[in-house]
């Protein structure tokens, strides 16, 4: 027999190495073999002695803890964590880069503020180098390939894309039927009971008002204005305030903004489909990495966790949002006014109608932000 021609000792070391390998890939919780070669276990011990990553994520305490908890848990690896609105965490980025500061690694968020304060500002590392794993790396994991934000295709990678429901209201003061079309919020009975995040700064405020701008034209937008909105740029204080009836309807604000009030029990839903339909987003999912991360080791494990099959479950499920993965279900994100552009549509169609690409960015978006501020004191 064969074992019988082997030393034992050479047999067992031999058995023993097959097992440590069998519990670094289950431990790292991978779908593939590259997980238990030596590159990768060698790529996670020199992380675990850099200690730590550090990113900027979306305003979202429940993604903040998941993402700490999770890849800890997964790596052994802190993640040091600033959440803000994209605009206030990008500005902050880009001038400690300036200043020579290298405190983040990675950004998540909106495309319009890491185009505007990052790429343009040309503080952004090429990703592809930074993608490891094959189910990261291989396009046919993702609805759509791998999609870019800049036209480039290098530096802001977006992993999401869905039909965004942004329109919330307070069951107590509307009936869903009141409002069936943009038209309807032009109706006297909701003076002053319109709630919009601030669309002068980058977001769904802006995105939204965009869209609005380009279906609906500037005329109209007056006639809304002239509503007396109810501006702001806190998404806390404006998803309370619709909570909390200060405003009957709010525009602009995503799901996870409301995950408090909602598991509060408080009267809010997200408003059935204007007649006018929707724009395609990817949301705050993309990605862009800080030129020379402070944590190189730590910044590319962190970067293939997040865009793997756990990461983008924990993503989608805390934010509302949905991934582009095959392999995570997001149909599950119906209740949530969410509907995932892999689950009802296909790829060419969601290019037409998506606003938040960079050439989206300047055709669309730059104009109507321009309004925005020309026409709102």
């Amino acid at each position: 027999m064969f074992f019988a021609k082997v030393k034992l000792p050479i047999f067992y070391s031999f058995l023993l190495f097959v097992c440590m390998l069998q519990f670094v890939e289950l431990g790292h919780g991978q779908d593939n073999k590259i997980a238990a070669s030596p590159e990768w276990y060698n790529l996670v011990e020199a992380a675990k002695k850099e200690g730590k990553v550090t990113i900027s994520l979306p305003a979202s305490n429940e993604m903040k803890r998941q993402i700490e908890e999770q890849f800890k848990k997964r790596y052994g690896i802190e993640v040091e964590t600033y959440t803000a609105r994209g605009s206030s965490a990008v500005r902050r980025m880009a001038d400690e880069f300036k200043a020579g500061v290298r405190y983040f690694d990675v950004h998540i968020g909106g495309s319009s503020s890491i185009v505007s304060g990052m790429l343009d500002e040309g503080i952004l590392e090429p990703i592809e180098p930074w993608l490891v794993l094959p189910e990261v790396k291989d396009p046919k994991q993702w609805w759509g390939g791998h999609l870019w934000v800049d036209n480039a295709k290098r530096f802001v990678y977006s992993f999401q894309a869905y039909l965004s429901e942004v329109i919330w209201y307070n069951t107590e003061l509307v009936k869903p039927n009141e409002i069936r079309s943009y038209d309807d919020f032009l109706n006297p009975k909701w003076k002053g009971k319109i709630g919009f995040l601030d669309p002068r700064t980058p977001g769904a405020g802006d995105s939204t008002w965009s869209f609005i701008w380009q279906i609906k034209g500037e005329e109209y937008l007056k006639k809304l204005v002239a509503q007396d909105l109810y501006l702001g740029r806190d998404q806390r204080l404006l998803a309370e305030s619709l909570a909390k009836g200060r405003v009957a309807v709010m525009i602009g604000l995503s799901y996870y903004s409301y995950l408090p009030f909602l598991k509060a029990g408080l009267p809010i839903k997200t408003l059935p489909r204007l007649k006018e339909g929707n724009y395609g987003t990817g949301g705050s999912g993309n990605l862009a990495i800080i030129k020379a991360p402070a944590h190189p080791n730590s910044t590319k494990v962190f970067v293939n966790w997040l865009l793997g099959r756990e990461g983008q479950e924990v993503v989608s499920r805390t934010l509302g949002q949905a991934t582009r993965r095959f392999d995570v279900d997001t149909r599950f994100l119906k209740e949530s006014g969410t509907i995932a552009a892999k689950d009802v549509m296909s790829v060419n169609d969601f290019l037409q109608i998506e606003n938040q690409s960079e050439e989206k960015l300047d055709k669309v978006r730059d104009p109507a932000a321009k309004f925005a501020h020309a026409i709102l004191k």
